[in-house]
């Protein structure tokens, strides 16, 4: 799995890395931070404007993806575990039990903004109009229960062009694919009403026939490293990748999005939900690594100081929260409660 490393720490803050802050992770001057490939760019331009304006302290934020990154962050309680996680998706009943089991019994959830998960292809491709069923018809490994035999887009729906399918898109433990999974093929699948119905009768199947995906080459695993993705979507016309939106306005001489349901992925109706693949994303810390270590709030606070309308990460393409949502964030992050695990799924 390829990851990425950005240290952001003096000397003293790294030669403390090892010591133990009061029960929390890393020294009191130091904050480890793990998860999604896409809040990392995000949580890095926090992390460097927090260095430059906290002397002395040091922010380690490292992209695993948000499943690994949340078994990290849940594995326990001090210094040899992660302060915070990102996530691209919500936090799951079974991670927070883990969490709770392991000792972290209060987790705050953080809501940082808006993303879109977005189908791109090359600049140079024939371009592509797909629906949600079209999708799913197309990368699903039993589309609404029958063995996937689809080779063309054209053997999906006879209105798409004969070229050949081939998605690229991220692994099992990225929140990234639980979004695919959850945003686009389980709304194709269910695009059926016989579907729909097989959820109240039968959830496990419903599960598998909506959610899993092709193993024989017309999708492919790409990893973590989003920019590598791009590149290799860039360089094979005919290829579609799965990513978050604000890799694609950061590439956008490269590749462009895929329109999904007649709805280009733009920040206004990512921000309004319009758009099939639009999604919350999230930072997760634990209470008793914020009591023995304050400098978590106040780096979480740098982060809503970033968030907003107008704000550094809106240029680096996170999409505000509407008004309703960017107010409850904004009190989550002054107010910094634990989270109440009937909320979640």
């Amino acid at each position: 799995m390829l990851k990425h490393l950005i240290v952001l720490a003096s000397a003293a803050a790294l030669a403390a890395c090892g010591s133990n802050g009061g029960g929390s992770g890393g020294s009191s001057s130091q904050i480890k931070v793990v998860g999604s490939s896409t809040v990392y760019p995000f949580a890095k331009a926090v992390a460097e404007d927090f260095q430059r304006a906290n002397a002395g302290t040091g922010v380690i934020v490292e992209s695993t993806g948000t499943g690994a990154g949340i078994k990290l962050f849940c594995g326990g309680v001090g210094s040899q575990y992660p302060d915070l996680v990102n996530a691209s998706r919500q936090l799951k009943v079974s991670e927070y039990e883990a969490c709770a089991k392991a000792g972290a019994k209060q987790i705050i959830e953080v809501p940082i903004g808006i993303d879109g998960l977005t189908l791109i292809e090359a600049n140079s491709a024939q371009p592509m109009k797909l629906t949600v069923r079209d999708v799913y018809a197309a990368i699903a490994a039993n589309p609404f229960g029958k063995p996937n035999s689809a080779k063309t887009w054209k053997d999906v729906n006879p209105a798409l062009p004969a070229v050949a399918i081939r998605v690229m898109g991220p692994p099992p433990t990225s929140g990234t694919r639980d979004s695919l999974a959850e945003l686009i093929l389980t709304k194709g699948c269910e695009s059926d009403p016989a579907m729909k119905a097989l959820k109240k009768a039968d959830e496990a199947k419903h599960k598998d026939i909506c959610t899993k995906v092709r193993e024989d080459g017309a999708f492919v695993e790409a990893g973590e490293n989003d920019n590598l993705l791009v590149n290799k979507v860039a360089a094979d016309p005919g290829t579609l990748g799965v990513l978050g939106y604000s890799f694609l306005a950061e590439n956008a001489d490269k590749v462009r999005a895929v329109q999904l349901g007649g709805v280009d992925p733009t920040s206004e109706t990512i921000s309004n939900l319009t758009y099939p693949g639009a999604r919350k994303l999230y930072v997760y810390a634990k209470a008793e690594h914020i009591q023995a270590k304050p400098l978590i709030r106040q780096y979480i606070a740098a982060f809503a100081k970033a968030w907003g309308k107008g704000g550094s990460l809106e240029r680096l393409g996170l999409v505000p929260l509407h008004d309703a949502d960017a107010a409850v964030a904004a009190k989550q992050a002054a107010e910094l409660k634990p989270l109440d695990p009937a909320t979640l799924k």
